[in-house]
């Protein structure tokens, strides 16, 4: 069974610019056009970086159709349809595919907790409704549940499930991971301070925070990997390091938020229960962005 690869390389988990009257559709626009002149490969919308959580559906559904408009063809939108019920992942989903998204990005249910039997049902049920791949994104962190490998190895068996965006940070469970389905999903790195590590191991790319500030630079670090470059993607990975920690010093999206308007590319505007940046961490942010010249 040969599927179809979504992406190679970096793909930026977009932030949503906001201001008082609801999304910045002016900002948003200005961001990808940035982003895809930037040289990212592809973009991640409505996600967790994009405040998915807070998002009514009608937000939710008019900014994936803005991103594919937008993108029109360019790089591949990879929609965020993630949910704790699954027939509303569903119905997101589908509504992805009808609008032309080129894949989607399931996160596990959060708060609900549920089994690993739970997460293969409720995965296969989101594959099946899905005409575009799936892409399941593990972050037990957030979610409180942890996608095993075992549990991934039955889920590569669904012609649809494409791909896996790992967040959970551990670095045996990933090798064990890469070890039972490596050569049947695409596996991407959901940590920036993990790019080179998880590349290392037959990984495809990263779905990443850090590539909203600094998407030329991330992109190089995962060419000169690709290119055979090994000693000088890490050297950039290290290098990168400190800025990764200030992103997320607190809650992201908020200091990518922070870097952003900073920047000019939106205001520093977030959805209760995220607040803006506090100090000391926005002055930690802003000193590393100018050690890189962003600022």
């Amino acid at each position: 069974m040969v599927k179809e690869h979504i992406f190679k390389g970096v793909a930026t988990a977009l932030v949503t610019p906001m201001n008082r009257g609801g999304v910045d559709y002016e900002h948003l626009g200005k961001l990808i056009d940035w982003q895809i002149a930037e040289g990212v490969n592809a973009l991640a919308v409505c996600v967790t970086t994009g405040e998915a959580p807070t998002l009514t559906d009608n937000e939710h559904c008019r900014i994936l159709e803005f991103a594919v408009k937008r993108a029109a063809g360019r790089v591949p939108i990879i929609a965020g349809t993630g949910s704790n019920d699954t027939q509303h992942a569903i119905m997101m989903t589908q509504y992805a595919c009808a609008i032309g998204a080129s894949a989607v990005l399931c996160v596990t249910p959060y708060y609900n907790k549920p089994t690993q039997t739970g997460l293969i049902q409720s995965y296969t049920a989101i594959a099946d409704a899905s005409s575009v791949p799936v892409i399941l994104y593990n972050v037990p962190s957030r979610t409180g549940v942890n996608i095993e490998p075992e549990t991934y190895r039955v889920l590569a068996g669904h012609p649809n499930i494409n791909g896996i965006k790992e967040a959970n940070s551990n670095i045996s469970k990933i090798v064990d991971t890469f070890r039972l389905v490596g050569d049947k999903l695409d596996i991407f790195s959901g940590n920036d301070d993990q790019i080179v590590p998880i590349l290392s191991m037959g990984g495809r790319g990263v779905i990443s925070v850090l590539s909203n500030v600094m998407p030329r630079r991330t992109v190089e670090l995962c060419d000169r990997f690709f290119a055979g470059d090994v000693a000088g993607s890490a050297a950039l990975q290290m290098e990168l390091l400190p800025l990764v920690k200030a992103l997320f010093s607190q809650t992201n999206p908020i200091p990518a938020k922070a870097a952003l308007a900073k920047m000019g590319y939106c205001e520093d505007v977030l959805r209760l229960p995220l607040t803006p940046m506090e100090e000391p961490y926005r002055t930690t942010l802003y000193r590393e962005m100018a050690k890189l010249g962003l600022i």
